[in-house]
């Protein structure tokens, strides 16, 4: 009996040995599969609908009349959009590294555009430049040039004008990259080109902004496929005007009677090929960043002059992109009707309105729901990913299928994904169309870049000795997860939750697509009170978003324990 039960003790520990690797390579495929079956599962669903019949939706989609002229209105609104948003977010990043030591808080200025609502936004320019009674227009009028001018000066419903809002709002992102790149130049570089006798403009356009090549090419690259995939804008000020892009297109086809799934899906094909071929360059560029390493004794560190242009740059980019367009939603907000500026006529009814509709109510209900289910679900997924990129960092075809596909809704439009996610769930196995859960897997969807990557860095950050030391002392995969490596992250993970609330309480393009009469969210009740014409219902609706998406920015970061801003 002693010599059996001594031989078979090996025996079981070598089951239990090899059981845990068995399982670890299990549970990685399982996710792989979970993630394979969101965000691949809408694309696939999609370019099949494209290649029914003979791939007859794509002879329908750019043969019939005007399909150049969209295409071509999509590439130029990218392309002028990434332009104004580099000089823009380039400018503002050298302006935030030469302020005053007393006012760097200024250096979240140009952030706060990504935390007021795309939709709200656009409204705002509406309200300001319509042609006849746009309060920016009206004042306009007021001056000797546009004297006696019943219209305009300027159309807010016109190509340029879309152009340029698009612009200022990708230069939130590009200087939140541009500006990372700044803090990582080593300073001796600038120094030893001022010590040659280089004029500052020759230093930054000769050292400064070739260094800052990465950060440029990279958010130039996610500016670009912003631009691209533009809906809001295009949809609420250009379709009036016969103004079309690929994304409008789409949305039509799936809107009108009879809906046509084939014709939409080809209409989305290029703007995927594009975003895929994106990502790919992504993955293929990020491996090599050692070229472009400048750290030495000195990082980089805000100029001793500072200057008064980069405060008056700053200043002016926050009075353009963030005072005016709110001032315009708040005095609608206020106002009985669409006219001129009366004080006196102001009130707070169309708020009360608001919180009084029953459809309003249950839209906000709906969207804070969806929000907060998706990041309570979306943030575990994250970690779960950003640990096997990290445990698997060097080899593994598991981790480089879960790099890939993780990262393909950064390159793809929400839009395109809401046609793929209207496909996937009105049909089987999951038939969710006219309920919240739809809404809440198209958010997952979404947001599982956001939470991957913010948390990934946040691992690669922490090392794995304080991970060695637990699984040392005895304690358990979980326990240590639990107990040690989660406490550490925390402030990354509020972060995370931050930017995902932010993202998914603006989130309209996609929820367009999949929402249903009865689950409408903020953004999509805001389009239909804009459609009926109801201007200071929707300014209200706008100015609650605003403040819902700050309660939550606010929450988030107080549980998280960090700065929203810090952690962009």
């Amino acid at each position: 009996m002693t010599d059996m039960s001594l031989d078979r003790w090996p025996q079981r520990g070598r089951v239990r040995n090899n059981a845990r690797p068995s399982a670890l390579l299990l549970g990685r495929w399982a996710l792989l599969g979970v993630l394979g079956f969101l965000i691949l599962m809408p694309l696939y669903r999609l370019q099949g609908m494209a290649f029914e019949d003979g791939a007859s939706g794509y002879s329908r989609a750019f043969s019939r009349p005007g399909s150049v002229e969209t295409i071509v209105t999509t590439v130029f609104l990218a392309v002028g959009s990434l332009l104004i948003g580099l000089v823009l977010g380039t400018a503002l990043a050298w302006a935030a590294s030469r302020l005053p030591a007393r006012l760097r808080f200024l250096r979240v200025v140009p952030v706060l555009p990504i935390v007021l609502p795309p939709i709200a936004a656009v409204l705002g320019w509406a309200l300001l430049f319509s042609p006849r009674p746009g309060y920016g227009n009206g004042l306009l009028r007021q001056l000797p040039w546009w004297n006696g001018v019943t219209e305009g000066p300027a159309d807010v419903y016109t190509l340029p004008w879309i152009v340029l809002i698009t612009g200022l709002a990708l230069t939130s992102f590009v200087y939140l990259f541009v500006s990372a790149g700044y803090s990582n130049i080593n300073h001796e570089l600038i120094e030893a080109a001022r010590v040659s006798g280089s004029t500052e403009r020759e230093v930054f356009f000769r050292v400064t902004l070739p260094l800052l090549r990465p950060s440029l090419v990279y958010g130039g690259a996610v500016a670009l496929l912003l631009g691209l995939g533009q809906f809001t804008a295009p949809l609420m000020l250009g379709r009036n005007a016969g103004i079309d892009v690929l994304t409008t297109d789409m949305y039509l086809a799936v809107s009108r009677m009879p809906v046509d799934y084939g014709q939409a899906a080809a209409i989305a094909s290029p703007l995927l090929i594009f975003g895929v071929l994106i990502v790919l360059l992504q993955m293929g560029l990020v491996r090599d960043h050692g070229r472009f390493v400048t750290h030495g004794g000195k990082s980089f560190r805000s100029d001793d002059s500072a200057s008064c242009t980069a405060v008056g740059l700053i200043l002016g980019y926050g009075l353009v992109a963030i005072v005016l367009p709110t001032a315009a939603l708040v005095i609608m907000s206020l106002s009985p009707f669409w006219g001129d500026i009366n004080v006196a006529t102001f009130t707070l009814e169309n708020f009360r309105k608001v919180l009084a509709t029953p459809g309003i109510t249950d839209a906000i209900k709906t969207s804070l729901f969806a929000s907060m289910a998706a990041v309570s679900v979306t943030l575990p997924l994250g970690f779960l990913c950003a640990s096997i990129l990290v445990r698997l960092r060097h080899h593994g075809t598991v981790r480089t299928l879960i790099d890939f596909i993780v990262t393909l809704p950064l390159g793809i439009p929400a839009a395109v994904f809401g046609v793929g996610f209207l496909l996937t769930y009105t049909a089987g196995p999951f038939v969710l169309y006219g309920t919240r859960w739809v809404i809440v897997l198209a958010y997952v969807t979404l947001m599982v870049p956001f939470a991957t990557r913010m948390q990934l860095s946040a691992l690669v950050s922490l090392g794995s000795a304080y991970e060695e030391a637990s699984r040392t002392s005895g304690a358990g995969a979980l326990r240590t997860k639990l107990r040690i490596v989660l406490p550490l992250i925390r402030r990354s993970i509020g972060g995370a939750a931050a930017l995902m609330f932010v993202l998914l309480t603006h989130e309209f393009a996609a929820s367009l697509l999949v929402r249903s009469p009865k689950t409408d969210v903020m953004g999509t009740i805001l389009y239909q009170y804009w459609t009926n014409g109801s201007y200071p219902t929707v300014a209200a609706i706008a100015i609650i978003m605003t403040l819902i998406t700050g309660a939550g920015v606010f929450l988030a970061m107080a549980v998280g324990g960090g700065d929203f801003f810090d952690e962009l």
